[in-house]
């Protein structure tokens, strides 16, 4: 008898070292509620956001395509500009299929490591996209303050490092996330959201969510505070280097060199912050606003890139219609 209760004492410890190890939350469901307030709109706004996904996957791949196959354009520039396509893509990829989904079928339901995936890659594009726009913006202060010494400085090698450097900051800084979740314990599991956002699935615990929430805002200030800190470094030089020369000509290049940059920049940073602001501040504003521009913050880069850099850059319009004029053999 004394053995059998010995076993069972030992089973039962077993066990609960087990459910600390594997938590429940890993094989409970989430429901995503969508756009609260806007239920019965769901069907209606599935038609914007269709139009945006084949827009992002036709812009996206089209560039990403041209790139690939045009060795002219395999310069620093156009190689940054297609890892950034990439992270556009894999972005958009991770949020819009489940998110037609829930609207044309009422899909809402999403298991733990599904949602604890899907916030990985969304949240981890973003933080490569925003790596990807300060090494864009390095390149366009050594194009116009060395431009002797662009080629030697700006090498396919630098650029193979600042994509991976991307790509690790991606990995490493939104890893802990999910993992820091797994080990939470969740009362509720209705997600009012059309998406796997981390503070929304952290607000559905039971537990203490402090180092979830603390390291949540040290990624925010890491990457947006000191990304742009970074960006406006380098466009503070090269405007610092602009005003110094003295034929408008010259000038006129310069900016033109980077306007196409500066007006990715303020797609991708202006609805992202403007959406933080109105999180803290516009306590007036209903839940689906929130929600809404949640996700344009997260597809307004995704669709408006390709059509600026197809603009603003010269070479990419040349091959475009090169590709489009060209007549059967």
């Amino acid at each position: 008898m004394s053995h059998w209760q010995g076993s069972k004492l030992s089973l039962t410890t077993s066990n609960s070292f087990y459910d600390a190890l594997f938590n429940r939350s890993s094989f409970t469901t989430f429901t995503l509620m969508g756009i609260p307030g806007l239920e019965s709109q769901h069907l209606w706004l599935s038609f914007p956001f269709s139009f945006m996904f084949l827009a992002t996957l036709i812009g996206n791949g089209a560039i990403l395509f041209l790139v690939a196959t045009e060795p002219t354009l395999h310069t620093p520039m156009h190689l940054l500009l297609a890892l950034l396509m990439a992270a556009d893509l894999t972005s958009t990829l991770a949020l819009v299929p489940k998110l037609l989904f829930l609207f044309w079928f009422n899909d809402r339901d999403i298991a733990a490591n599904a949602c604890f995936t899907q916030m990985f890659f969304i949240h981890g594009a973003s933080v490569v996209r925003s790596a990807l726009l300060v090494a864009m913006a390095f390149d366009r202060f050594v194009a116009v303050c060395e431009p002797l010494r662009y080629n030697s400085v700006m090498s396919h090698f630098l650029v193979g490092r600042l994509g991976l450097v991307a790509l690790a900051k991606g990995v490493i800084l939104i890893l802990p996330m999910p993992l820091l979740l797994q080990r939470l314990t969740f009362c509720r599991m209705a997600i009012p959201h059309t998406y796997c956002d981390h503070m929304a699935v952290v607000k559905l615990a039971c537990d203490d969510t402090r180092p979830n929430r603390i390291y949540g805002l040290f990624v925010l200030l890491l990457v947006v505070g000191l990304d742009l800190l970074l960006i406006g470094f380098s466009y503070g030089l090269i405007l610092q280097a602009v005003i110094r020369l003295n034929s408008r000509d010259a000038t006129c290049k310069a900016l033109n060199t980077c306007s196409a940059h500066l007006f990715v920049i303020l797609v991708t940073y202006g609805p992202a912050l403007f959406s933080s602001l109105t999180h803290r501040i516009g306590h007036n504003i209903p839940p689906h606003a929130h929600i809404l521009l949640a996700n344009l913050y997260l597809l307004l880069p995704s669709v408006f890139n390709p059509i600026i850099y197809g603009i603003k850059m010269k070479e990419i319009q040349t091959k475009v219609a090169k590709c489009l004029c060209r007549g059967p053999p």
